[in-house]
């Protein structure tokens, strides 16, 4: 494996650094969907074994830390990081600070690497506790961040640590998301089209103020659409909606910025009632719209065609039920047929691009949800600003 080219001046590499002997905490983001204990989705695990493997070739004492899920800063024995290590094929520690850890880190000899235990098992973590930081700073001469999915926290594995290591960099993996996200928040080729899904326009709402600043067309899917719709007058039944953005959703729609909306929907009596799913136009009082129709697809297929630039996070629908599937995988059909510089971020949305076998045509699929969301949109992540502040 060859040495990485420093692509960006203000962000530090492994490949900088004389590793041979000398402990390396690399944060990664291992936080991989379970589904009866087993890994659902590897795809975390192997973005991260670039940096990996180069650390282990060159030498390095690799000590390897993420969290896994929500365990609220207690232990959560399903929330163990133990099928994570397997697939690694590296030892899993019991914890990810104390004595036990600390002298097995002591033990480590060159090319070895461990796995600490999650991070959230402890509540400092979130907290960014500097105490905690300190601690997990000991168990290294060298900080290495390759988690880009969690610059967007400031916790205590993803900026606080930083103040308390003798050198921090940054993994090949986060450095690839940096260069090629940069490309879309700085210069977009355009038409530049953002394409944003999911459940809450509070979840993205100072994200989109910015996006509508940066891109030509902005369209809107998800739940999230029905905030929208209801901003503009349309009824929308029993769809999930939050009243108190809809001045909100209206501003934004009146920023100069396009704006893409469901024309058609697929609606059913309830979410858990698939076979009651059937296409209108208008959404009836009782009824709640899970998907868009048909035409919707095609209305974004053909301005698929036309975009130069596209970014997409979030599904269009219900994505995990099908048939409130339809309109998400038809993105991701259009989105690989497109010419456009392609970036796709967020769980569903790489889930049905991986489901369709489409993954290869897609110029760039972002192991980041939030922080790939928040960095287009031109937001500072801590994580990073940690970094180039040692730089």
């Amino acid at each position: 494996m060859g040495v990485r080219r420093r692509d960006r001046p203000g962000l530090p590499l492994v490949s900088d650094l004389e590793l041979r002997s000398r402990r390396v905490f690399l944060r990664a983001d291992l936080n991989v969907p379970l589904r009866d204990g087993r890994i659902a989705d590897p795809t975390r695990i192997h973005a991260s074994q670039e940096t990996l493997a180069y650390l282990r070739e060159r030498g390095a004492r690799v000590v390897l830390a993420s969290h896994l899920g929500r365990p609220c800063g207690s232990v959560v024995p399903e929330l163990s990081l133990t099928p994570i290590a397997e697939s690694l094929g590296i030892p899993l520690l019991p914890d990810s600070v104390g004595p036990e850890v600390e002298r097995a880190v002591d033990a480590l000899r060159d090319g070895d690497a461990v796995l600490l235990e999650n991070l959230r098992f402890h509540p400092e973590e979130e907290a960014n506790h500097p105490d905690f930081a300190a601690r997990l700073a000991r168990l290294g001469d060298v900080y290495a961040n390759d988690a880009f999915g969690t610059c967007h926290r400031a916790h205590a594995s993803t900026t606080g640590i930083v103040a308390h290591s003798k050198q921090a960099v940054a993994g090949f993996l986060l450095d690839r998301e940096v260069s090629t996200l940069a490309r879309l928040r700085d210069t977009p080729e355009r038409p530049y089209v953002c394409i944003l899904g999911g459940a809450k326009v509070s979840d993205k709402l100072s994200v989109l103020e910015a996006l509508v600043r940066k891109a030509d067309l902005v369209i809107v899917g998800g739940a999230m659409a029905y905030t929208f719709l209801l901003a503009q007058g349309e009824k929308v039944g029993r769809s999930l909606v939050e009243t108190d953005l809809v001045p909100a959703a209206a501003a934004l729609m009146q920023s100069g910025t396009e704006f893409l909306l469901p024309s058609d929907h697929v609606v059913a009596d309830s979410p858990g009632d698939p076979g009651s799913a059937r296409t209108l136009e208008r959404i009836p009082a009782r009824a709640v719209a899970l998907d868009i129709g048909p035409r919707t697809r095609a209305e974004i297929e053909t301005r698929l065609t036309s975009a130069a630039s596209v970014f997409w996070n979030g599904p269009l629908g219900l994505f995990e039920t099908p048939p409130f599937d339809a309109g998400t995988r038809a993105v991701a059909q259009g989105l690989a047929r497109s010419s456009a510089y392609t970036v796709v971020a967020g769980g569903d949305s790489l889930a049905a691009v991986a489901s369709a076998g489409l993954g290869k045509r897609i110029d760039h699929c972002s192991t980041g949800g939030g922080a790939s969301l928040e960095f287009v949109g031109g937001r500072p992540l801590p994580g990073l600003v940690a970094l180039e502040a040692r730089a």
